[in-house]
């Protein structure tokens, strides 16, 4: 995924759902849900045991959201992505992306053979803070 790639998903793409967001404000998923919520985009919280995160509905899995979903950005181990992967597929999202850290290249298979574009290792803030501002 080259820097140009990047800039369009950030800026064509303003619905994400974050798999694995804590609640807890020192955590690094929180940080980048704050930030991206203050630039723009509809957060969507994802997590099995919270009910509100930055104010935001939380919904325990992605076929839970009753609406579409463009990014879905990923808070977790990298052996846990396969089965997100499967999950960003069957909701139709549009891109996977797996935060620094994570690659996974059964998750990857999975949705780009589903027409996913995949962004692996990179994170949504850093990116957005190098290409966008």
């Amino acid at each position: 995924m080259d820097d140009e790639q990047i800039r369009q998903i950030l800026q064509q793409y303003r619905h994400v759902a974050i798999v694995g967001l804590s609640p807890k404000e020192d955590r690094p998923s929180f940080q980048v849900a704050q930030f991206l919520k203050d630039h723009g985009y509809h957060i969507v919280p994802v997590h099995p045991h919270a009910e509100t995160i930055l104010g935001e509905k939380v919904y325990p899995r992605l076929e839970d959201i009753p609406f579409s979903i463009d990014i879905v950005d990923v808070f977790r181990r990298p052996e846990d992505t396969p089965t997100v992967a499967e999950s960003a597929v069957r909701i139709g999202a549009k891109v996977l992306w797996l935060q620094l850290g994570i690659q996974n290249e059964i998750a990857r298979s999975i949705a780009e053979t589903a027409g996913l574009q995949v962004v692996e290792d990179r994170c949504m803030k850093i990116e957005y803070c190098r290409l966008l501002d």
